[in-house]
């Protein structure tokens, strides 16, 4: 699935870091993004802290979904890009 969520990303012109596990480090590598998606169904508490607390103080905006479906990020992205795409 991580292809296809930086191929979709890719389509709405944003470059995508995507996160399937708690990794060592991981704070440091998200960085300041603009707009941060977590899907709560598949990602671990641990994991969802961790993204928020590196975020936190900025001005990203979260978009949390219980589904990881590519037709739910198509609609985070829709909502929060635009429906443009140019793929």
């Amino acid at each position: 699935m991580t292809r296809q969520y930086k191929d979709l990303c890719d389509s709405y012109q944003c470059r995508a870091k995507v996160f399937c596990k708690m990794k060592d480090g991981m704070k440091s590598q998200i960085g300041r993004p603009d707009l941060l998606v977590l899907f709560t169904n598949t990602t671990s508490h641990k994991m969802v802290q961790c993204a928020l607390s590196a975020t936190k103080g900025g001005d990203t905006v979260i978009a949390r979904s219980h589904s990881s479906s590519l037709s739910a990020l198509k609609g985070i992205l829709e909502n929060h890009v635009g429906g443009k795409t140019y793929a």
